[in-house]
């Protein structure tokens, strides 16, 4: 898939010019230029040109990330990981392409949106467009018949990027799935609780999660008229609701999906019905408007059981009954369910995800059902760098702990031979490449603005007396130690600042270096 970088081979006529200018210096009259010389030059004109205006950029719907933005990435991945890896998780890696034939026939209309690659060995292969195809895939390969997994990889859609709202043609999941037959609804209430716990934690704001039911669905279908064969269709429609009026979903229905008019002035009133779990499960029930279908009934007790489980857990304040809910991926069986912010409105959902029974078994071997979610990190990330920018602190861009100041010349060796005694002893630590760095405090920039909380000075007086001199960069406090107590001193002054670390003010940041140095972190 990636462009070839061929040299452009230099042509005969190319060669019949430079000879000609070689032949100029001698004494023999200059020859006019030909119509094909004119046309040369021109050339390497257009050449130089299209060179000039080369626009340095990733492609759309990708982007870079700086310094002070990976710090953000970095803890808020941290604390993801720790909340699944609290629930017991394992984690796995799957390609970043599969065969074609594993991803088609999975995401519905969303199919379109798939990066294929180009064939290049015989083996049609496309990018991954999520990680829970690919984990249905090496659940079947392998064989497993349970498994609790997370996964933190990027996936690609060939979709519509919209940069400022957090949606990407590359971007990252962070995924959390159950595969395994298990009792009714358990491992569905423990995924739901698991994204409750992680949005908490990442302080992203008020948020709601909506919730519904597939076989709900499919039963308010089959009540409304819907021909079966509509079914995906018609929820697909159903699935835009968030996004637009009624009024745009029916005419989608009718006129691109073929439905009845008569059938989709039906299922209105029921993807208008949303409210709190237990209220709404009470309103449907004692209207009977769902009576008539068996499956409908049996699936309204199954979501009894789901609100109890959630209600033990501590967690059914956060959710929201909403049949307009449909999530249009083919493969959900079961529960679906979505997580959306209630006091901004520049994003869209920042987590779904559902049951899916049958995903597994289409691969040919014996079923496993699964249930999960992913947590949609691009939007999360985009909010959490804009509330960044407000604030007048910012984050360390690296954790170095200790930075060595050298304040008379010919010591360079003196201070690798610290920095070797601090990197044996787990103190990630950071020095100047030069060999007699500059004197007083233009030496101090760095630490200064990489909020390096301590600094070393090494001098001719302190190599004498066998001691180093330790300051504080942030409460300016600074002692002298001998170097039989330095390690013991400064681990005990790191753990201090660790426990009670300062906020740095945005004036002293900077995302380069100004002065030399190499940035090692501990093992």
């Amino acid at each position: 898939m990636s462009d070839s970088n061929e040299t452009k081979p230099t042509s005969t006529t190319d060669s019949v010019v430079q000879t000609e200018k070689k032949q100029d210096t001698t004494n023999k009259p200059k020859t006019e230029k030909t119509p094909k010389d004119n046309n040369n030059n021109n050339a390497n004109k257009s050449s130089k040109k299209s060179k000039t205006k080369f626009e340095l950029k990733t492609p759309k719907g990708t982007q870079d990330y700086n310094p002070q933005q990976m710090v953000i990435r970095e803890k808020v991945f941290g604390i993801i990981k720790s909340c699944f890896n609290r629930h017991g998780a394992v984690t796995i890696e799957t390609p970043v392409f599969e065969l074609k034939e594993t991803l088609t026939g999975k995401y519905g209309e969303d199919s379109k949106l798939i990066y294929d690659l180009v064939d290049q060995g015989g083996e049609l292969s496309s990018l991954r467009y999520d990680l829970t195809v690919p984990f249905a895939r090496y659940v079947a390969m392998n064989g497993i018949k349970n498994m609790k997994r997370y996964h933190i990889a990027r996936v690609y859609r060939r979709d519509n990027p919209v940069m400022t709202k957090g949606r990407f043609r590359e971007f990252y999941q962070c995924d959390f799935d159950i595969a395994g037959q298990y009792d009714l609804m358990v491992p569905d209430s423990e995924c739901l609780r698991l994204m409750c716990e992680i949005l908490d934690q990442v302080k992203i704001g008020n948020y709601e999660i909506k919730l519904n039911h597939r076989k709900l669905l499919d039963s308010i279908f089959a009540i409304c008229g819907v021909p079966e064969a509509l079914f995906r269709p018609i929820c697909s429609a159903v699935d835009k609701l968030d996004k637009e009026p009624w009024d745009v979903v029916r005419k989608e229905m009718v006129e691109q999906k073929n439905l009845d008019p008569s059938v989709a002035d039906k299922i209105e009133p029921f993807v208008k019905l949303s409210g709190k779990p237990f209220e709404l499960l009470a309103k449907i029930t004692e209207s009977g408007i769902c009576a008539a279908n068996a499956q409908a009934v049996q699936t309204l007790q199954d979501m009894k059981v789901l609100f109890e489980y959630l209600e033990a857990l501590g967690c059914i304040d956060r959710i929201k009954f909403d049949l307009s809910l449909a999530r249009g991926l083919d493969y959900y069986t079961g529960v679906i369910y979505e997580a959306v912010l209630t006091d901004q409105d520049r994003v869209g959902s920042i987590s779904a995800g559902g049951r899916y029974d049958g995903l597994v078994g289409m691969y040919g071997s014996t079923n496993v059902p699964a249930v999960g979610f992913s947590i949609g990190i691009e939007r999360i990330f985009t909010i959490l760098e804009e509330e960044e920018t407000k604030k007048q602190t910012k984050q360390r861009q690296n954790s170095t702990q200790v930075f060595i100041a050298q304040w008379d010349k010919g010591l360079i060796k003196d201070r690798l031979k610290l920095a070797n005694e601090l990197w044996s002893a787990g103190i990630s630590t950071e020095y100047s490449y030069k060999e007699n760095p500059a004197k007083g405090s233009n030496q101090l920039a760095y630490p200064d603005d990489f909020g390096i909380p301590f600094v070393i000075f090494l001098g001719k007086n302190e190599i004498e007396t066998d001691t180093v001199s330790i300051k504080n960069r942030i409460t300016k406090e600074q002692v002298s130690v001998t170097r039989s107590k330095l390690i013991e001193t400064l681990k005990s002054m790191i753990k201090e600042f660790e426990l009670n670390p300062p906020i740095i003010p945005t004036t002293t940041a900077s995302t380069t270096s100004t002065t030399s140095t190499t940035t090692t972190s501990s093992n």
